[in-house]
């Protein structure tokens, strides 16, 4: 597969006839072209993500705790990938990112530590729509190890890629709901500053893997411990700007509606709120990052635009 498929979309702007102007283009990193943008009511803009009842068409449940609405990948595909790219989920789960891969036409891999989970999560992805043919494969692994990354890179590599075109990170929230025995399972952490510290591990494999100028999406929540509010958001996305990544965008989505994946029981928590003085969480964070493209020199853009310069004002052709 190419680096870039060609998009009827997508082209470079061009001449309008008869107007000397340029028509708007469609991102590199996307099929949608904003000067249709009136097209696109079902892609969101706004950083206040209010989006309803979980979606459960397909093969879409919310049988597991944990596992974010599959709208979160559905609106970040849509905005920051073309169709035939290369999706990677290192904490995949249940599939819900694949699941949509499938659906939107995007190959995509992704990685479970546990290998039931995994084992359920190819069943439920293959059960996806899939008109496209699109690839989509669950790896066994642990993505806070190196040997595990490779196995990632072996999957880009066979799909003609050395990157992903687009990558998510949803890890456990600390402390609050135990995923496993394992001890590698962030949710087993024996602090904030062990769970960190893995998850800083994961952020430096994700940098390493998307493309550059491409898009990573983390979604992540706060925890409550010992009547303080533990901002474990923000202390992610400190780490994802410190190896590398620019912050693009802070979303914050309701979760109302979905307290069982949150370990929550509304009347309990009212009440302790009530008599311990905080407020229940109704909100997660979609953070959106981009991989910055290495910066060229003044004098190289100068060297290049002289050469560009010289190639249009010469009437000699040029032989490939």
């Amino acid at each position: 597969m190419p680096d870039r498929q060609p998009s009827g979309d997508a082209e470079r702007s061009r001449p309008t006839a008869g107007s000397g102007r340029r028509t708007p283009a469609a991102p590199p990193f996307s099929d949608l072209d904003p000067a249709r943008w009136r097209e696109y009511s079902d892609v969101l803009t706004g950083s206040l993500w209010i989006l309803g009842a979980r979606d459960r068409t397909g093969p879409h449940l919310g049988d597991y705790w944990g596992n974010f609405v599959p709208q979160i990948p559905y609106q970040i595909m849509r905005r920051f990938t073309r169709r035939g790219e290369i999706v990677v989920d290192l904490f995949s789960g249940m599939g819900t990112t694949l699941i949509e891969c499938r659906h939107l036409g995007r190959h995509g891999i992704g990685v479970e530590l546990n290998p039931d989970v995994a084992a359920r999560s190819r069943e439920r992805i293959a059960r996806a729509h899939n008109a496209d043919g699109v690839t989509t494969v669950v790896l066994v692994g642990d993505s806070t190890c190196p040997d595990t990354i490779e196995r990632v890179r072996q999957e880009l590599r066979s799909l003609g890629r050395t990157h992903a075109d687009c990558l998510f990170l949803h890890p456990p929230y600390h402390a609050i709901i135990r995923f496993s025995d394992d001890p590698r399972d962030l949710s087993n952490a024996p602090s904030v500053e062990a769970f960190l510290d893995r998850f800083r591990r994961v952020a430096e494999h994700a940098y390493s893997l998307l493309a550059a100028g491409r898009f990573m999406a983390l979604v992540i929540g706060d925890t409550y411990s010992r009547s303080e509010w533990v901002p474990l958001g923000f202390e992610c996305m400190q780490i994802c700007r410190e190896v590398g990544f620019r912050l693009k965008a802070i979303n914050v989505k309701d979760i109302q509606g979905n307290e069982r994946g949150k370990g929550k029981r509304e009347n309990l928590w009212r009440y302790r709120a009530l008599k311990q003085g905080f407020y229940i969480f109704k909100h997660e964070y979609v953070m959106v990052f981009q991989k910055t493209v290495p910066a060229v020199s003044r004098s190289s853009r100068r060297v290049v635009s002289q050469g560009l310069a010289r190639l249009e004002g010469s009437d000699t052709d040029v032989v490939e």
